[in-house]
C-alpha cells in the first residue's frame, strides 16, 4: 500500500469533520464575509445551511469592529472595490487584534493588478488559511501570472510545492481546490478527491467553501482542531455535500438548490462512511 493511502489518517479526518460539523450546528459560529457581489446570497445560504450565521459586513468603519466578535472571517477578492478593499484591510486588522481567525480567498488574481496588489498586502498580515485554485496558489507565490479569470489553467498537483512553500513562509494553511483537492501546513498534506464537477458549474461553488472553512475554523477555536484538520474538514464536509446533491440534480439549476438540502441534511457520519483521503509528508 501507498504511504499516501492510511486508512487511520481518513478515519481520524472524518472523526474529526464529524465533532467540528456537530459544534458547527450546535453554537452556530458567527462568520464574517466581506465577498464579491457575484456570490453574497449563494454564500450566505451555504453557511445558514451548514449550520453556521452568516454576516457580510463589508463597511468601512464597521468591518474592523465586528471581525473583533466574529468566530472567523473570509476576505474574498472577486470584486473588490475601493470600499471593500479598506473594509477587508480595517476587518483584517480586527481579526488579529482579537484572535479571530481568518480566511483569503485570492480570487483571479495575477494578471489583474489592483486585485493582485491586495492579495500579497494581505498574505503579508498572515491569514489563518488560504484558499484558491491551482493557478491562484501559483500566482500568490510569484510563480505564475494567474489563470483564465477565475479558471484555473494549472492543475492541483502542478501547486503543491508552491502550496507549502507560501505555507511555510505565511504560516497559514493552504487550500488548492481541484478534482482532488490539496491542503498543506507546509510539513503535512491532505489530498481529498471527494466532490463533484458541478460545483464548477455555479457560481460561488468554490467561494463559498471558503466561507464554510471560516466557520469551521471557528469551531475549532473551540474544541481545540488544528487549522489544517478545520480546513480539511470543512473540504470534506462540503464536498460530501455536493456528491450527494449531484446525485439528486438534472443540472447546474436544480444542483444549487439541491447542494443547500444536502449540507442541512448531511449527517455527521457521512465523513466516516465516504472520505476519500490521502495523507503524507511534503
Amino acid at each position: 500500500m501507498s504511504d499516501l493511502l492510511r486508512p487511520d489518517s481518513t478515519i481520524d479526518l472524518a472523526v474529526s469533520a464529524a465533532t467540528l460539523l456537530g459544534v458547527v450546528r450546535e453554537a452556530p459560529p458567527l462568520t464574517h464575509c466581506i465577498t464579491n457581489a457575484v456570490v453574497t446570497g449563494f454564500t450566505a445560504n451555504v453557511l445558514l445551511a451548514v449550520g453556521a450565521a452568516p454576516a457580510m459586513v463589508d463597511i468601512v468603519g464597521e468591518a474592523e469592529m465586528f471581525a473583533g466578535v466574529a468566530s472567523g472571517l473570509l476576505i474574498n477578492l472577486g470584486t473588490p472595490t475601493p470600499e471593500q478593499r479598506a473594509a477587508s484591510l480595517e476587518a483584517v486588522a480586527g481579526a488579529t487584534a482579537s484572535g479571530t481567525p481568518w480566511v483569503l480567498d485570492p480570487v483571479a488574481i495575477g494578471a489583474l493588478p489592483v486585485r493582485t496588489a491586495l492579495a500579497h498586502e494581505l498574505v503579508a498580515l498572515r491569514p489563518t488559511a488560504i484558499r484558491g485554485n491551482a493557478s491562484e496558489i501559483l500566482a500568490l507565490a510569484g510563480l505564475s501570472v494567474g489563470g483564465r479569470g477565475v479558471d484555473a489553467t494549472d492543475s492541483t498537483d502542478a501547486a503543491a510545492d508552491a502550496a507549502a512553500t507560501l505555507a511555510r513562509r505565511t504560516g497559514a494553511v493552504v487550500a488548492v481546490s481541484g478534482p482532488i483537492d490539496l491542503i498543506t501546513d507546509g510539513e503535512r498534506v491532505l489530498r481529498l478527491a471527494n466532490g463533484h464537477e458541478l460545483l464548477t458549474r455555479v457560481t460561488g461553488g468554490g467561494c463559498a467553501l471558503g466561507a464554510v472553512m471560516a466557520a469551521f475554523l471557528g469551531a475549532a477555536s473551540v474544541t481545540g482542531h488544528d487549522a489544517l484538520t478545520a480546513v480539511a474538514s470543512a473540504s470534506l464536509v462540503y464536498t460530501i455535500a455536493a456528491e450527494q446533491a449531484a446525485e439528486a440534480s438534472a443540472g447546474p439549476g436544480s444542483f444549487a438548490v439541491a447542494l443547500l438540502d444536502a449540507l442541512a441534511a448531511v449527517r455527521a457520519d457521512a465523513p466516516i462512511a465516504r472520505a476519500r483521503v490521502e495523507e503524507g509528508a511534503l
